[in-house]
């Protein structure tokens, strides 16, 4: 009770609401802005590289580089302020709260539900697409493993079954991060502290490119149309400055802040759902479907190399982040 006591004092010194929103509507401009540049440089690295002998090696490198940023973000920001947000003294010292460790187990709540998602749609696409007599595993890059040799459409109807795995990939990684970056959003708007508020302006702005890149190397790779792709970049870039909008309007109709224990307890169950989501599908459909079912890995030393270089880096790029946000 002390330390809640100690932690209002110092929230009330840096508290000014017209500093606060004046800063809000800075954030509102920037962060979207970065945000377009991180989703956008991967997809527009891809076009680039389109056509071009080295177009797989490249793609593979952007997408280890993704699936880095996208563990990180899950295990390094989101899954710790989930955590912090259920263990709050307002929070923690109320039933149910105190009694179970919340957080973990909406967590696995949301590793299990990615996996249902997934196990689902790969069974509905794949008998939906699977050529008579040949066993074709979705998710993986290599034909030759656990079907039958077939005919040139078999093997069109394989490479079509891998890419809308990848589509699939994409579209559930994706509402993983809308989460994030709606509670991201949210509790910035709500919040009136300015001493908070200021460094997180700069330290979003780095963390949405990044994030960005991870979710455009799954999009470039995924070869959607083209007015998919400028609908899923304008989602992402949107989402965060539409949760802090969200979030000043929740402030000004119900008074609740972001230290209230409702505005947390929400906090820490979307951002638990969250990080599961994106565990699974960063372990599972990233670093798993790459490092031990791409062709590509096996048959180049140096590739698998550089994309381990490339995965430590995405890591350790995001991991830094957290320092400011």
């Amino acid at each position: 009770m002390a330390s809640c006591v100690s932690d209002t004092a110092r929230a009330l010194g840096c508290r000014d609401g017209a500093a606060a929103t004046h800063l809000k509507f800075i954030s509102l401009f920037v962060i979207f802005f970065t945000s377009v540049i991180g989703i956008t440089t991967p997809v527009l690295l891809a076009r680039f590289f389109q056509g071009k002998p080295v177009y797989d090696k490249a793609i593979l490198i952007i997408k280890c580089f993704a699936a880095g940023v996208i563990l990180s973000t899950s295990l390094v920001h989101v899954l710790p302020d989930a955590f912090a947000a259920l263990s709050d003294c307002q929070v923690a010292s109320r039933h149910p709260w105190k009694d179970f460790p919340f957080a973990g187990l909406v967590t696995l709540i949301g590793a299990l539900l990615a996996l249902f998602v997934d196990l689902t749609a790969s069974s509905h696409v794949e008998h939906g697409h699977k050529p008579s007599g040949d066993y074709l595993p979705v998710g993986t890059h290599d034909v030759t493993v656990g079907k039958k040799v077939g005919n040139t459409h078999s093997d069109l109807s394989n490479e079509e079954l891998v890419k809308l795995k990848q589509r699939l990939v994409s579209q559930v990684l994706e509402i993983g991060i809308i989460f994030h970056s709606v509670i991201i959003g949210v509790t910035m708007g709500m919040s009136q502290n300015q001493c908070t508020i200021r460094p997180l302006v700069a330290a979003l702005a780095f963390h949405q490119i990044f994030e960005g890149m991870g979710l455009g190397g799954c999009i470039a790779q995924a070869g959607f149309r083209m007015g998919t792709v400028a609908y899923m970049c304008l989602m992402f870039s949107a989402t965060t400055p539409m949760g802090i909008l969200l979030g000043m309007m929740v402030f000004s109709v119900t008074g609740y802040d972001d230290s209230s224990p409702n505005a947390l307890i929400m906090e820490g169950i979307l951002g638990s759902l969250s990080s599961g989501i994106l565990i699974y599908m960063a372990l599972v459909d990233l670093i798993a479907a790459d490092f031990f079912h791409n062709k590509l890995m096996g048959s180049h030393t140096w590739l698998k190399k550089g994309s381990l270089i490339a995965l430590a880096l995405g890591s350790t790029s995001m991991s830094i982040l957290a320092i400011w946000a």
